[in-house]
């Protein structure tokens, strides 16, 4: 596993942008955003873009005057935590609140949009540092109501934040996240498929993709048991270790699938076209970002892609 050492500390005078390490980023980024929300800026000293782009970040949070906040990520320096985040290009800007990722966008924006981008995450934080309240606590109540079961109300809130504001990735990631709760799946797909394009790929509507996938595939994953004695005769039958790992997942049992994935990705990871690895991928976001069963599962897989 990779071991990276501590960030460098306040980035500014004002405290509001700092660098963060894989060691510090639960802390600062996830545990921060409880508190304020927190803009996360993954870049690196050879992107043109990214030379452009973070300093346009750095003075649009600074002038909010601690409503946000700013985390800098060098991806070179943290190259597991952008493995688990799924950072896939640069400049990457992804925003949390409440310990969840809301919004984010790929590529480097003229200043407006970067100003405008701020001042909608600051937003979310009501009135500044330990503030807290605003559409970011609406939209936390109803993900504890969706959690609960309580379906229906969650929906009305999603949609009455919306109203108030319709360029929250979060809220519509909420609704989606409904209509999958009651087993819509086509429903979920089709809703999706017609928000803004501008938030079409934040990093929670990327999840709910994700969560649409498992679900398509669980409508066909075999019984469990079968798969499991066809694995346990055979351990090189990777078709049957990747058929059980949908199976596990569609049963509920995630931890049990990502083993099943790992233990054929250590057998053979160039199998179907790297198959274990895009499944993972896709289980990862589905899930949320400090969810234990990614985390863990993002570290070994890390450790095995670099070994």
């Amino acid at each position: 596993m990779l071991e990276l050492g501590q960030g460098t500390g306040a980035a500014d005078t004002g405290g509001h942008v700092k660098d963060v390490s894989e060691a510090t980023f639960m802390e600062d980024v996830i545990e921060a955003s409880k508190e304020t929300p927190v803009i996360v800026d993954f870049w690196a000293p050879w992107c043109g873009p990214c030379k452009t782009l973070g300093p346009a970040l750095e003075d649009a949070v600074n002038a909010m005057g601690g409503k946000v906040k700013m985390a800098k990520v060098n991806v070179d320096e943290n190259q597991q935590i952008s493995a688990q985040l799924r950072i896939q290009s640069i400049p990457t800007v992804y925003a949390f609140s409440d310990g969840q990722p809301v919004d984010g966008f790929q590529g480097a924006l003229p200043p407006s949009q970067v100003t405008e981008f701020v001042q909608k995450i600051a937003a979310m934080g009501g009135e500044g540092e330990g503030g807290g309240g605003g559409l970011a606590d609406a939209i936390a109540s109803a993900d504890e109501m969706l959690e609960a079961g309580a379906v229906d109300d969650a929906a009305q809130i999603y949609a009455a934040v919306l109203e108030e504001d319709a360029t929250l990735a979060a809220a519509f990631a909420g609704l989606a996240n409904c209509h999958l709760a009651k087993g819509d799946v086509d429903e979920a797909e089709a809703f999706l498929n017609g928000i803004p394009a501008e938030v079409s790929h934040a990093p929670e509507i990327e999840a709910v993709h994700a969560k649409i996938a498992l679900a398509r595939q669980a409508e066909s994953a075999g019984p469990v048991d079968d798969l499991r004695a066809r694995v346990e005769s055979d351990a090189d039958d990777h078709e049957a270790r990747f058929n059980l790992a949908q199976a596990l997942h569609a049963s509920g049992d995630t931890e049990g699938a990502v083993e099943e994935l790992l233990e054929l990705f250590r057998r053979d990871r160039d199998w179907n076209e790297e198959a274990a690895k895009q499944q993972l991928f896709t289980i990862f976001e589905a899930l949320a970002p400090n969810d234990p069963v990614a985390l863990k599962g993002r570290r070994r897989l890390s450790s095995m892609i670099l070994a």
